[in-house]
């Protein structure tokens, strides 16, 4: 086998095509803003579609599941599961001509396109949120029929339905479409979003994102005026083993007990690709089958999430910090930039008697965070020199791209003038 170059058997072609035409009439995005006919003030803002009916704010966005490949930061290409936005690809007014339309365009769109990480969910205190999942056929992987949820880490959910745990809920099969509904009232703060389905293989393989829900005034973090802020940025933490993503590529025995994450990224990018604003190129796998059949390959970013953090002097910084990592515990710090931890997994850092009072914000060095866990920074550059500073791990062997050093879960803090 050639490297980069991937032979998929005959049976398995035909299985990919019988999977895309099964799919022929899965895709149903379900949002009050297009099918509500008392919707007004329709708009794509957030990196969704929102509107108002009956005076509730409603924000909906739409999402496939598939796989796909990431380029890490020295070059090699790995395999992903993961997520992909589609809610862009609605015309202006959200309608389609056709079902059969929608279907063929989403359809095609999500195949092969999993990013890592995955598509930020920016939502705001009191909208009600529609998430529509959509499952694509597996390009790398047709023998895989496994389900995928979403799962709101923290989240209190109305339902249990929509908990995306699947032994207490539900989860979308492939050629399946399932909406997400989350009522957003009073819990504003930085969460994340990962696949529940064998939760240590899909989120090991890259079934994970960044969720924050902004506060209703949204100047804040939290709708106090001590969690004022600037500018935001959120900051995942996810670390890859490309032994055991080689390992699912290649239809092998799931190496768990020997998990050994190498790649240690923020946002799905390891430095120097964490200082790139732009979305990563495309990755340049290529899928053969006999000459008949059209290659494949991703025509799309699977990175799109950069980590370079930008201010003026004198503005303040809210950093959205989360950890999805499946393996490792990491120590972050800002190389001598205070960072005052106004709240913690979703909640003001004031007392539980009363969150309207006294702060109990703690300004430090460096944090320690695992999986599962955020944290809300406030990085106040008053008095701070222009220049460029540096978030990264003080575990320094987790500063190094697999074998390549210099590298891993590193990036910029640009402070201008």
């Amino acid at each position: 086998m050639k490297k980069g170059l991937i032979i998929i058997p005959a049976f398995l072609l035909m299985f990919i095509a019988f999977g895309l035409s099964s799919a022929q009439a899965h895709v149903f995005f379900q949002c009050p803003c297009l099918d509500d006919p008392a919707a007004t003030g329709v708009v794509k803002a957030h990196g969704n579609i929102e509107c108002s009916v009956g005076g509730q704010s409603i924000a909906c966005k739409h999402m496939t599941a598939g796989d796909g490949f990431a380029t890490t930061a020295d070059g090699s290409e790995t395999y992903i599961f993961g997520f992909h936005d589609v809610t862009n690809l609605y015309p202006p007014n959200g309608v389609y001509a056709t079902k059969d339309e929608a279907d063929a365009i989403v359809s095609t769109d999500g195949l092969l396109a999993a990013e890592t990480s995955a598509p930020t969910i920016n939502v705001q205190e009191n909208q009600d949120f529609y998430l529509t999942l959509s499952i694509v056929p597996m390009v790398i992987r047709p023998d895989l029929f496994d389900p995928h949820t979403v799962h709101f880490h923290g989240y209190p959910n109305a339902s249990a339905i929509f908990d995306g745990e699947p032994m207490s809920s539900i989860s979308t099969n492939q050629g399946a479409s399932l909406t997400y509904y989350y009522n957003l009232t009073g819990r504003p703060g930085t969460y994340m979003y990962h696949c529940h389905v064998e939760a240590s293989e899909h989120m090991q393989m890259g079934m994970l994102g960044n969720l924050f829900v902004r506060a209703a005034d949204d100047t804040t973090a939290y709708n106090t005026a001590d969690t004022g802020f600037d500018v935001e940025y959120p900051i995942q933490v996810i670390s890859f083993d490309p032994k055991f993503h080689q390992a699912d590529q290649d239809i092998q025995p799931l190496p768990f007990a020997e998990m050994l994450d190498v790649y240690p990224m923020f946002n799905g990018r390891g430095y120097p690709d964490t200082i790139n604003p732009n979305d990563l190129p495309p990755p340049q796998q290529k899928i053969d089958g006999r000459a008949s059949i059209e290659t494949i390959s991703p025509t799309q970013s699977s990175q799109k999430v950069p980590s370079r953090i930008t201010a003026t002097a004198g503005q303040t910084i809210l950093l959205r910090l989360s950890s999805l990592a499946t393996v490792d515990i990491y120590t972050i710090t800002a190389g001598g930039l205070p960072l005052q931890i106004v709240g913690k997994d979703a909640r003001i850092y004031k007392g539980q008697s009363n969150p309207a009072g006294t702060p109990l914000f703690q300004t430090v060095n460096s944090v320690n965070i695992g999986g599962g866990e955020s944290f809300d920074l406030l990085i106040d550059t008053t008095g701070i020199a222009p220049g460029t500073y540096f978030l990264y791990t003080s575990n320094l062997n987790e500063l190094a791209n697999n074998l390549q050093e210099f590298g891993g879960m590193m990036t910029e803090i640009v402070i201008a003038p």
